[in-house]
């Protein structure tokens, strides 16, 4: 009797028959150009929470945060004097926090407008934060928090830049640094009529 307790072998498990797809219409596969998706959270009824750069990591890495669900989207921690961009750790943890507690239910994915039309929002940016007093620095990474709808990398954005300086150059200049290959942008001030 104890040799057939032993001789018994447990029935064959099935395996699946075919391997669940993920769902692309909440994020989860999504990759929109210049953008590196480092880390996804899902909210409480499956919209996608994403961490992600568009840094290219010359001067470190910064993340922003965006909720595929509500239109939460955040980069910096308004409660720090110094670095106040978010870090992985950082950006995990507010995606995480926030995550818990959304209940909005999984939006389209932005589809990719065409180039003429990142083109114009470009040139309506940077028309935006001209200033009468001053020329004001832009930086490509102001940019990260609209960059899922963008869907352009950094050197699309920058030929468009520099086109753009090229067109209209009482709207925009380029500087070039003279100690590295670093290239500097300003929305030049209004000038007075």
């Amino acid at each position: 009797m104890a040799l057939t307790l032993f001789a018994r072998r447990p029935a064959d498990v099935e395996p699946l028959a075919v391997e669940p797809e993920p769902w692309p219409e909440i994020g989860e596969t999504w990759k929109p150009e210049g953008v590196i998706i480092a880390q996804r959270y899902y909210n409480q009824v499956h919209a996608v929470v994403l961490v992600y750069t568009t840094d290219d990591g010359e001067s470190g890495t910064y993340y922003s945060v965006a909720c595929l669900g509500c239109h939460y989207a955040t980069r910096e921690n308004g409660q720090r004097s110094y670095s106040t961009y978010y870090g992985l750790a950082d950006a995990a943890k507010v995606a995480n926090e926030h995550a818990t507690t959304c209940r909005a239910l999984p939006r389209d994915i932005p589809a990719r407008p065409d180039d003429d039309t990142v083109r114009e929002r470009l040139h309506t940016w940077v028309r935006g934060t001209r200033h009468k007093e001053k020329d004001v620095q832009l930086w490509v990474c102001n940019l990260d928090l609209i960059r899922l709808t963008l869907q352009r990398s950094n050197d699309w954005i920058a030929d468009v830049f520099r086109q753009l300086a090229a067109d209209e150059p009482e709207v925009l200049r380029i500087e070039r640094s003279q100690y590295s290959d670093s290239v500097f942008y300003y929305a030049r001030r209004y000038l007075k009529s």
